[in-house]
Parts: structure tokens; sequence; C-alpha cells
């Protein structure tokens, strides 16, 4: 605190202002005296700092940003009881570029673990631009993790760039998939780890469609990568190393199961054990090693006494190594979003080309189609308002009820795709939806309502540049009742929309797919192989 001194007054002069300070300080303190000292600290921030409230989904974000500080500071809360969320742990400076050319050279460095939250929207009271600094935080990181996007095919040249998969003890991974029958209530899970994960042949479909669940990516990436080219069996021949913990099928176990927080998080301290024993972990601190988590984020990353999930992502050993997860973490820039699976899984090049053919050509009878289910127990979610405006209008949009089994069959969704121009795409129990990547296989343009959906998820598989195969519609304008999506949707002009759709197909299409766990493709990349050499690209970097 500066202090500045004046010159020594006379004696009367002192006198006369003693006792004014003694009686402003009387008054002072019985104000001070009566106000909690909670309160009193807000009020202080209040002064001190700007402040901004933003709400995205379940989501409450309240972020003070300082201005003696350079960073934006953000509390969460979810809007229902008993919904935590994630807070980063670190205060570590973050970078914000690329929201436009303008702003690209403000800052130059990213820093893991940014303390920013980005809202799904900017305010229009957002007068002190806390919210567009949180979204050029987070969009700052996905030019980090782009410029890891490699323009090699490191299959084809191995040399120093091995890849290592741990033989993990099997209750790791193997003995989780014994459990399929118990998984799930409802339904037996183990039908979905036939044909390596891909579940049963969907003959109607053609070559290469298999009923695939959502949650079968762990297996289809660990049955992939024990079959890569660059696949060493020495530990000291290996730049990057594959953990083949099946982290997503250890909470699936448990969602439905009422047991305490210690017994969900075994596996994950025994395994982080198990890797603090091995010198390959300890040489860079796991910055070499990946896990695939197929499951989204929110779920590794339990807090305090909640009980939905695990703490696998907060543990601190656990910081420096890659996730790959079908859904990402904003502002944790190791997290990386990977597709879903879809079911669609490609032996060939020729079964890419002739699927294709045959979607760029399919009769699109219907505008729009929305393949999904209300949410009646969040009314914030924007899915009843949808669904009543396409059944308005039968004509131009399609509903499929996913409530009532109409979803159980994957022809049916994707036939439904196949026929129609726009797919809705609105948020469900999370930001995220398989069915973006269904209807993108399906040349079905995905209409998106939340840019966590895929604009903050997928920087090696979908383009920055969103307009060239989505339509963005705001799900506050649609919550407000501000816009009917089928009449908006009906004014893109039709050359736009084969323009978008044979972008889709012939640019996108193939590195949104994993190809089956012998596949022989050569002329295109599949998701897999895109990560797997951006991964390399990224790992080769760490001195």
């Amino acid at each position: 605190m500066a202090i500045s001194m004046s010159k020594k007054k006379s004696k009367a002069s002192k006198k006369v202002e003693t006792k004014q300070y003694d009686f402003a300080d009387t008054i002072l303190f019985k104000i001070l005296y009566r106000i909690p000292a909670a309160i009193l600290l807000l009020i202080l921030i209040f002064l001190w700092s700007s402040s901004t409230t933003i709400i995205s989904g379940k989501f409450v974000h309240v972020c003070i940003s300082s201005r003696k500080l350079n960073n934006l500071y953000c509390l969460s809360a979810g809007t229902q009881p008993n919904f935590e969320i994630p807070i980063p742990a670190h205060n570590n400076s973050l970078i914000s570029p690329n929201i436009s050319a303008s702003i690209r050279e403000v800052v130059n460095i990213v820093r893991d673990d940014p303390d920013s939250i980005v809202s799904n929207r900017v305010h229009n009271n957002d007068s002190g631009g806390e919210v567009a600094i949180a979204v050029k935080a987070v969009e700052a990181q996905l030019q980090v993790q782009r410029s890891w996007i490699s323009n090699k095919n490191h299959a084809e040249s191995c040399d120093g760039r091995g890849i290592y998969v741990y033989d993990l003890p099997s209750k790791f991974n193997k003995d989780l998939v014994g459990q399929c029958g118990d998984m799930i209530p409802w339904t037996n899970f183990c039908k979905y780890f036939n044909n390596e994960a891909m579940g049963e042949p969907i003959t109607k479909l053609g070559k290469g469609w298999y009923h695939t669940h959502q949650y079968s990516l762990e297996l289809i990436f660990h049955t992939r990568v024990l079959k890569h080219p660059c696949r060493v069996y020495n530990e000291n021949d290996a730049k990057l190393f594959y953990v083949p913990f099946y982290a997503g099928l250890d909470i699936l176990r448990w969602h439905f199961k009422n047991v305490s927080n210690d017994v969900k998080d075994t596996l994950a301290l025994e395994l982080v054990k198990w890797l603090e024993n091995k010198k390959s972990w300890l040489q860079h601190s796991g910055r070499d090693h990946v896990f695939v988590l197929g499951k989204i984020s929110w779920d590794f990353r339990r807090k305090s006494d909640a009980s939905w999930g695990t703490r696998l992502l907060e543990l601190d050993p656990m910081q420096n190594s890659v996730k790959l997860l079908i859904e990402r973490q904003p502002w944790h820039i190791n997290d990386i979003g990977i597709p879903h699976p879809t079911y669609f899984h490609p032996h060939l090049d020729d079964d890419i080309i002739t699927w294709q053919l045959k979607i760029i050509r399919s009769n699109r009878k219907s505008l729009v189609s929305f393949a999904g289910a209300a949410r009646p127990d969040s009314p914030e979610n924007i899915r009843s308002i949808l669904i009543n405006q396409c059944n308005s209008d039968e004509r131009k949009c399609r509903f499929l009820n996913c409530s009532s089994g109409g979803c159980d069959q994957p022809e049916s969704v994707i036939e439904l795709f196949m026929e129609s121009e726009f797919c809705l795409q609105p948020p469900g129990d999370s930001p995220t939806r398989k069915s973006l990547f269904d209807s993108l296989v399906s040349g079905c343009i995905p209409v998106l309502f939340d840019p966590f959906t895929a604009y903050y998820q997928y920087p090696w598989h979908l383009p920055e540049d969103h307009s060239r195969y989505s339509v963005f519609i705001d799900q506050e304008e649609v919550r407000q009742m501000k816009v009917n999506v089928v009449e908006r949707l009906t004014k893109v002009p039709v050359r736009e929309r084969d323009d978008m759709r044979r972008y889709i197909v012939y640019e996108l299409l193939p590195g949104l797919v994993y190809g089956d766990s012998n596949s022989q493709l050569e002329k295109f990349q599949d998701a897999f192989s895109m990560t797997m050499n951006n991964l390399l690209e990224r790992v080769n970097r760490i001195e």
C-alpha cells in the first residue's frame, strides 16, 4: 500500500484534524461493525474488480476479472441439486488468441489448466468483455492442440517413433469386460463387445456397419493400437506410451450401484501406484503417456463429496499425460476430444468410397429431422421447444422419439439422417452427442445450439471454420422463443447446403470413423490414424 506524508502542520490545525479523524473513525467503526465479514469481503471484491455471471446448460459460472490481474477467475456450480463440476486447481496464466486475426498477437503462451471457463454465449451486458476473454482462452488452447496436427503418416516410417503398449494387470481392462453382463441394469452389455467391440453387423446398411455402443471406444482403440506398425516391445525403444486402462467401463459398472466413493476410486489409485513404479513413467512425469477414456471428462473429475464418477483425472500424477475423450473439459489442455465411435467401420478404401457415393446421391425428402427425446426434468433444456417446432410442421421436419424406443435400431436413425438436409443436435445430458457424428457420417448437416457440442471439442478432426460443416443457432434464442428453427433453416440457400454436404462427405467423413481392427485403408486416414499421427507429432516435441 502506498503512503504519502504531508509536511508538518501547526499544533492548532493538528488538534482540529485529530478531532475530525476521531469522529470519522468512530462513525466508520460503527458502520463496519454491523457488516458481517463475508458481506464486507464481497463489497471489497466488487469495488476492486468487475464480474459477470454466465449460465451454460447445467452450469453457472461467476467470473471475476480483476483490474490488477490479467486472469479471469471463475467459480462454478451446477443449476441442479447435488450437481458439481470440476474447478481447475492451479492458477496459471493463459493466452487469448484467435477469435479474429486482429487479436492473434495478444499473448503467445498457453499454460496447463488455466482458470477460465467459457460460456456458450456472450451476454449483451458483457460490457467488460469478461466472457470474451474466457472464450479467447479456450480457443487459445485449441490452437495449441491444432499445432500438434501432423501432415505426415508416421506409420509409413516408424524410426524413432515407437509406441509401447503396457501389459497391465487384467483387473484394469480384461476383467472389466468380463463384468459386461452386470454393468447396466436394463441391458446386457456383452453383445456390444462382440467383433472386437464393434458389435453385431447391420446387414441392412451394408458392409462395414455394426451395432457399436457409444462407450466402446476404449476397446476399439486398444485393439487398433496393438496392431499399429510402430508398436515396439521394448520400453527403451518407445517414444509414446499407451496405457490401456478401461476407465470408462470402471465407472460404468458403479453408476447404478450403491457403493462408496472409496470403492469407485480403487482401480484409479491402484493404476497410478502401478505407473509410479515404472521408470518409463517417471522419466517424463507421464508427459509421453496417453490414455483413451470412453466417457466424458466430467465422469473422471468427481469433486468433494459428490457421488458421480471417479477422481482419476483429478489425481496430481495424471495431470501431465494426454487424455483422449469423447468429450473434453474445455480448460484442460491435455484433454483432447476425439470422435464418438459411429456404426461405420470400413475395412478398405472402397468401403468409404461406396458409402460416400451412396449418401451424396441420397434423396433427402425432409428439410429437418431430430432423433432424440425431451428432457422434462431439465427445464432449461431446449429439446421440448425443438420437438414442438418440428411437430408443428411435419411436411418439413421429422421427429424420431428415442424415449419410446425409436432409436434402438441404428438403421432407423441412419436412414432418417440420410433422408434429411439438416439434423438438429441440441445438448442432452452433456453438451456433446454421438448423434452429431452419426449425422455427419450420413451426410446430414448438423445444427448446433451450444459451441461445447463440437467447436470446443475436436480440434484434430473438425475444422476451425465450423460454418463449413454446420449451422449454429444460439440456444438462448430458442429458449426465449425468438427463433423458429425450421423456418430459419428454410432460408439456407440450396447451393450453400450442397457445398456443406460435399465438404462433409468428401473431406471430413473418412477422418470421423474408426476402421475395423484389420483395416487396410491406404488412400484415407480414419479417426484412429489421424489421432495416432498427431500424438506422435506432439510427443516428438517433448525435450
